[in-house]
Order: C-alpha cells, then structure tokens, then sequence
C-alpha cells in the first residue's frame, strides 16, 4: 500500500519546500571574464570576501574579476643546494677543520685512493 501512495512523485529531484516568509542574506553580483572573452556573474554574500579568480562556466579556463586586483603573485621558495644545507648544519670554520683533516689522511696515505677494484678488472 505504501508504495502506491509515492508512486508517480519524484522526491529526490523536487523539493516540497516554499522560499515564502524565509529573508535570504544579501546579496551581490560580481562580474568576471575570462581570457576568451566569455563574461559571467556569480552571487557573493554582502559579508563574503571575493576571490579574484573563478573558473568560466563556458570554458573552464581562469577567469579574472572585473574591474578588481588580480590574484597576488606567490613568492617562490628559492631552492635549497646541497651547500646551503651544508652550512644550516656546520659554520665555515667546523667546515675548514673537517677539509684539513681529510687533507691529512689522503696525504699520509691512510687510504690508498690510487687502485680502485674496477680499475685492477680492467688491467686484467
């Protein structure tokens, strides 16, 4: 029996509720444009803080508010080298030991960097 009493109704797409005695907030229309020329309005909130960039309904493309600032360029994060994080970890001075004692041991001969495994394959 319930099943013939929502027959022929569609309550997923329509909605029995009026918009009558309900004061909705106010409202602006803002204006944008995109590069291929197509121009749209979108409802903002009075209290609503407008993004400078919005997607084209036509196209998809960025589309740039009309008559307002564009969007703020970002600042890049220069990109760290292996020497900048080098000297976060070490000051210069740390860093001139270190190179003295390496210095000294491949001077004495503490380590015999002059045959290396692949080159004693090659000469056989």
């Amino acid at each position: 029996m319930s099943e013939r009493a929502l027959r022929g109704t569609r309550l997923v797409v329509t909605s029995y509720e009026t918009d009558r005695g309900i004061d909705l907030a106010p409202r602006q229309a803002v204006e944008y444009a995109c590069e291929k020329g197509h121009r749209f309005e979108m409802p903002f909130s009075v209290e609503a803080e407008i993004p400078p960039e919005w997607e084209c309904k036509v196209c998809g493309a960025q589309a740039l508010l009309v008559d307002g600032n564009g969007p703020e360029e970002k600042k890049a994060k220069p990109a760290r080298t292996h020497w900048d994080m080098l000297m976060e970890r070490r000051t210069r001075e740390e860093l001139e030991e270190v190179l003295e004692e390496r210095l000294a041991v491949l001077r004495s001969g503490a380590m015999n960097i002059a045959v290396h495994p692949r080159d004693s394959r090659k000469s056989a």
